[in-house]
């Protein structure tokens, strides 16, 4: 069978320590999970992630793969793998991933587990998106996931499984949910790992977040800026009233306190900021032209110019 390089397949070196090797597959598998990334092989290559993951972040399954990895075992100039004739002896399988290469190597061969062991299924880390309003009141969501699990021959196939998952209020971007139990199984009747989904909020022009501070860009007229307004603004929790201090700029930034993401027990509600923007009518009609024209003549106005200076 081919020899397949799981170090290279997460980016680490052999001598990574297993913090380096989680975090390079959390980052990859952030990246190509497939109901976020815009890559081709997306879903390929977090098959080949979990793969790779679930042998060397398991530091049984690494010890075991490592040694059969290793000369006389790898058979030099032609890439292939050549396991000891007793390696198989007094070993039981265990679920990992679908490969030929993964199958061949522990599902035939035996996988460093003796009979009897047991031990803790690893954790699985995917990405949920959701709206920003979805933080502000919760929401449910349904999600499908690719699992490992041996059938009645012991063979490593994969399933399609779907969870429902409670979003709650006052999540935040980059938060993780932990869902108890609903990892990679566990071997010889352990429990089973747990599942972390990373919030990730879908893109939405409107706003911007820090933490669970919102800004929101709010269109004006000028009139409005200029002689003050109380303006109607639908914002993520709903429709609010705000007033447009006269003299305002573009620019001005306007604190709604405790409008952005909820609080927590943990942590206060953010802040909603709305950024004010002058949206200027346009001059396409004669009556919107002479009116302009009448401004440009009455009021002496150059924006370019310093009030300070006149420069």
């Amino acid at each position: 069978m081919d020899y397949k390089d799981y170090y290279a397949v997460l980016g680490v070196p052999k001598t990574a320590s297993a913090d380096e090797i989680k975090a390079a597959y959390r980052k990859l598998v952030r990246k190509y999970h497939p109901d976020v990334s815009k890559e081709a092989d997306a879903d390929a290559r977090t098959k080949e992630l979990n793969e790779a993951y679930g042998v060397l972040g398991d530091p049984e399954k690494r010890a075991a793969y490592d040694e059969l990895g290793s000369a006389p075992y790898r058979q030099a100039g032609e890439g292939g793998f050549r396991p000891p004739p007793d390696w198989g002896a007094g070993f039981e399988s265990f679920g990992g991933a679908d490969s030929d290469f993964f199958k061949d190597l522990f599902a035939h061969v035996g996988g460093g587990r003796r009979r009897g062991f047991q031990m803790r299924g690893d954790d699985s880390y995917a990405v949920i998106e959701i709206a920003l309003q979805d933080a502000y009141a919760g929401a449910g969501r349904t999600i499908s996931l690719r699992v490992p699990e041996a059938d009645a021959s012991g063979r490593v196939i994969t399933r399609e499984r779907t969870l429902n998952v409670t979003i709650p209020k006052g999540v935040t971007e980059g938060q993780q949910l932990r869902l108890a139990g609903q990892g990679q199984p566990g071997s010889g009747g352990a429990a089973a790992g747990d599942l972390y989904l990373e919030i990730r909020f879908a893109e939405d022009r409107r706003y911007r977040v820090e933490g669970r501070d919102v800004y929101q860009t709010v269109p004006v007229a000028p009139w409005e800026a200029a002689l003050g307004a109380g303006i109607e603004v639908a914002t993520p929790s709903g429709r609010v009233t705000v007033a447009v201090p006269a003299d305002s700029q573009g620019g001005r930034k306007l604190r709604l306190k405790g409008r952005g993401i909820p609080g927590t027990a943990s942590a206060p509600a953010g802040d909603l900021y709305l950024l004010l923007e002058i949206a200027l009518p346009p001059a396409n009609t004669p009556r919107a032209r002479a009116l302009y024209e009448q401004m440009a003549r009455e009021l002496g106005f150059n924006p370019r110019l310093d009030p300070r200076t006149g420069l």
